[in-house]
Parts: structure tokens; C-alpha cells; sequence
């Protein structure tokens, strides 16, 4: 792709922005033929605490569960769920 066609154009606030770009086609403001991955290695997933009962039984279950593979039991509960969400 060549210089693009058209000036991207500046905005007073996050809102115009969002409706600008809702409406217009990227293409015709940027070369993305010039685009560089970016990595951000600092980044991470935001999380959201949340409160669950479990019977006694289950939670002492998955903890023996996380003991035998050496992993906190939070951290797996948080895989068992996201296998279980991707096999869904």
C-alpha cells in the first residue's frame, strides 16, 4: 500500500474518537503495511475476585489435587475451568 490517502484527524475526547473509527475504514488513515508488532511483557489479564462456597469435601478434594501437583489449588480451579470452557 501506498501514503495513505486521508490525515487521521484529532479528537477532542475518547467518545469522538470511538465513533470516528466506528464509521470509518482504518485503511484509508493507516499504512498497515508499516505496522510492528508490539510486545508487552508486563501486561497482565485483569482479574476479578469472586466468592464461592464449596462444600468441605470438594474443597479439601481439589486441594489434595493441587498438593499432589504442586500448584496453589486457586490456580488450578482457574485451569480446570478454562479447560473445561475451551472443551465447551
Amino acid at each position: 500500500m501506498t501514503k495513505p490517502a486521508k490525515k487521521v484527524p484529532n479528537f477532542k475526547n475518547e467518545v469522538e474518537e470511538r465513533a470516528f473509527w466506528e464509521s470509518n475504514d482504518s485503511t484509508d488513515y493507516l499504512d498497515w503495511a508499516k505496522a510492528k508488532q508490539v510486545v508487552l511483557p508486563n501486561l497482565k489479564p485483569t482479574t476479578k475476585t469472586i466468592s464461592l462456597r464449596l462444600p468441605k469435601h470438594l474443597l479439601d478434594s481439589i486441594k489434595a489435587a493441587a498438593n499432589s501437583r504442586d500448584v496453589p489449588y486457586q490456580s488450578l480451579i482457574k485451569v480446570w475451568l478454562q479447560e473445561k470452557l475451551r472443551a465447551h
